[in-house]
């Protein structure tokens, strides 16, 4: 395979079109590291292997060629469909959107398909053509710096600073995140305590880790949407971790894998919050540096436990509804997931060409894809607008904030909010504090209000029917 070459070359009279040159110098590029990657996701049909791209952040301008950006944007509006991709299915794709004679026809389909006989070697595409792409975005960014600088950028300062913004955006793109199982967050995460301490019914789903939540819902469904609402500072992920806790450590049954993407906070602070909750450990005093030599033998017990769970944490940020699936499906792949929690719906990345509520509606309906394709329950934590609070009444569901469609989405709605009678003075002052869980949808079970406690320095939601002995 020829290995285009990214020194400065001297002129020479360009040979084919793999060669093309700017001038004296080489375009950074190799189409047929091009057409080998799509003739990997040909060969094994798309779906992992579109996955695996996505999820390595391949887009389409990563093409260099016009030619293989058009392919490849018929495969991904194919896996949004859920549709497998041979060459006929993609014939007809690029037909409907009248590019099949444009990209060549059957003929250049079928010199795709030839370039490749095994996807053992898609990383290595996959990170090529990423390379190639990073050097020509800067070659684009340079070319625009220097133009801009004889351009007279007026105020220096702040063209310095877009010129930094611009440099820091490109090697961000670069950098994949994944999910990493949470033994490899944990010791980071009693690092962390021990510098706050020295800094001074039957349930034929997965239990939600509630008895009267697990008791009105039977616990968590394949293929259910669960939205979990609340005002900020309500405490949406501590709910959500306590949810975790009761799918990775149940006190009976086998345990549920879970995958959390936490779009909003890293994965060590979400350790601590795990492990002080399931330790009880109080985290006010933890922070004062009063940690007593039980509760450090219960913090060394809980991060036992943990590190043991089946329980998986992604703390990239600005990823796309399609990054989160091809996340989860390739960790499906690789085993039984048994829940996928998301934190939260807001803050997953949109469609900037198109208005809010309506990247917001595509995001909701694809949380509800991917727990359908997925087959497992997927809570989706999420804001409601400050209606609730001008009108000093409890939330509804029409509150979630910045479109309708989730709630339509949703197969369960739970809002967290506090009781109809509180005294907001004893509210303030207390550590446990009273929240209504209200389960204002659920698609196959009944409606209500299960009453919960909140106690505050363990960040963790009790039930006010005590747990089984």
């Amino acid at each position: 395979m020829a290995d285009t070459q990214y020194k400065q070359r001297p002129f020479q009279k360009k040979k084919n079109d793999l060669e093309p040159y700017a001038g004296d110098r080489l375009i950074p590029h190799d189409l047929r590291l091009e057409q080998a990657l799509l003739g990997c996701i040909l060969l094994e049909g798309g779906s992992d292997t579109m996955a695996q791209c996505i999820q390595e952040k391949v887009r389409t301008e990563c093409f260099y060629s016009a030619k293989h950006q058009m392919i490849f944007d018929a495969m991904t509006a194919l896996y949004k469909e859920s549709t497998p991709i041979d060459e006929l299915i993609l014939r007809d794709e690029l037909n409907r959107t009248q590019k099949f004679e444009e990209i060549g026809g059957d003929a250049y389909l079928f010199e795709i398909t030839g370039q490749i006989s095994t996807t053992a070697h898609m990383p290595h595409y996959i990170e090529r053509i990423k390379e190639y792409h990073l050097l020509r975005e800067l070659i684009r960014f340079s070319n625009r710096t220097v133009e801009g600088v004889y351009e007279n950028p007026g105020d220096v300062t702040a063209f310095i600073e877009e010129v930094e913004q611009s440099i820091y955006k490109i090697s961000e793109d670069r950098i994949s995140d994944s999910a990493q199982k949470i033994d490899k967050t944990v010791d980071g995460a009693m690092r962390l305590i021990y510098q706050m301490y020295e800094n001074r019914g039957e349930i034929t789903g997965t239990t939600t880790g509630f008895v009267d939540l697990d008791k009105m819902t039977t616990g968590w469904h394949p293929a259910e949407m669960i939205v979990v609402a609340a005002r900020p500072s309500m405490g949406k992920t501590s709910m959500a971790l306590n949810m975790v806790e009761g799918a990775i450590m149940p006190r009976t049954g086998t345990a549920a894998p879970t995958l959390m993407f936490s779009l909003e906070m890293p994965a060590e602070q979400l350790a601590v919050r795990l492990l002080c909750s399931r330790a009880r450990v109080n985290m006010s005093k933890l922070r004062e540096g009063f940690l007593p030599q039980e509760k450090q033998k219960d913090l060394v017990r809980a991060a036992q436990e943990v590190k043991a769970a089946p329980f998986f944490i992604d703390d990239s940020s600005g990823l796309t509804i399609l990054e989160i699936r091809a996340k989860a499906r390739r960790l499906s792949n690789q085993m039984p997931l048994g829940l996928v929690v998301v934190d939260y719906l807001q803050l997953v990345a949109g469609d900037n060409s198109i208005p809010r509520e309506q990247q917001i509606a595509d995001i909701s309906r694809g949380m509800k894809g991917m727990a359908k394709e997925l087959g497992i329950p997927v809570i989706v934590l999420a804001q409601l607008n400050r209606e609730s609070e001008k009108e000093k009444r409890q939330p509804r569901m029409s509150d979630l904030r910045e479109s309708g469609s989730i709630e339509q989405d949703a197969d369960v709605v739970l809002l967290i909010s506090k009781p109809r009678e509180f005294d907001e003075q004893e509210d303030l002052a207390s550590d446990a504090v009273a929240r209504d869980l209200i389960i204002a949808k659920q698609r196959n079970g009944p409606v209500g209000t299960v009453p919960l406690m909140f106690t505050k320095n363990l960040t963790r939601f009790e039930n006010y029917t005590p747990q089984p002995a």
